[in-house]
């Protein structure tokens, strides 16, 4: 199961990189060619690069790639590291599902009663910031992976 989604989640990133890149080529195009940039597409490349940024640190977390300070763990015997790692596991899971899951849950919920709306795009806003808690929970899933792999 990890390895599947590890491969759709590398995808759709893949997706996500070309589309903005895409949309910021025809952002320059539309600017110096036609004399007036397009106006969606600064809108739209501000909030694939949020995508990106956010699914990235979630495909990160599950390779896991992410930035990590190895000082304590170099001086620990094999199971000191282990009882490291779960412990750092175990604080990336809670703050994954406190801050991620269920605040940024609220965060969607709250744009989509508000009936928040993009400025260019007329997209809801819940839209956008529906990958924080999408992120969140597969940050969730790979740190309780480890914790149960460990």
């Amino acid at each position: 199961m990890r390895q599947m989604i590890d491969k759709y989640l590398g995808y759709l990133l893949i997706f996500l990189m070309v589309l903005i890149t895409l949309d910021v080529l025809w952002g320059v195009f539309t600017r110096y060619a036609l004399g007036s940039q397009a106006s969606w597409s600064e809108e739209l490349a501000r909030f694939l690069l949020i995508w990106i940024g956010i699914l990235g640190a979630a495909y990160a977390a599950g390779q896991r790639m992410h930035l990590a300070i190895e000082l304590l763990q170099l001086r620990l015997d094999q199971r000191g590291r282990r009882y490291l790692l779960k412990i750092i596991a175990g604080l990336v899971l809670f703050f994954a599902i406190g801050v991620m899951v269920i605040g940024g849950g609220q965060l969607v919920y709250l744009t989509f009663i508000l009936e928040q709306r993009s400025a260019a795009l007329q997209l809801p806003m819940g839209l956008v910031y529906g990958v924080i808690p999408l992120s969140g929970l597969l940050i969730s899933y790979y740190k309780l992976q480890d914790l149960l792999e460990s």
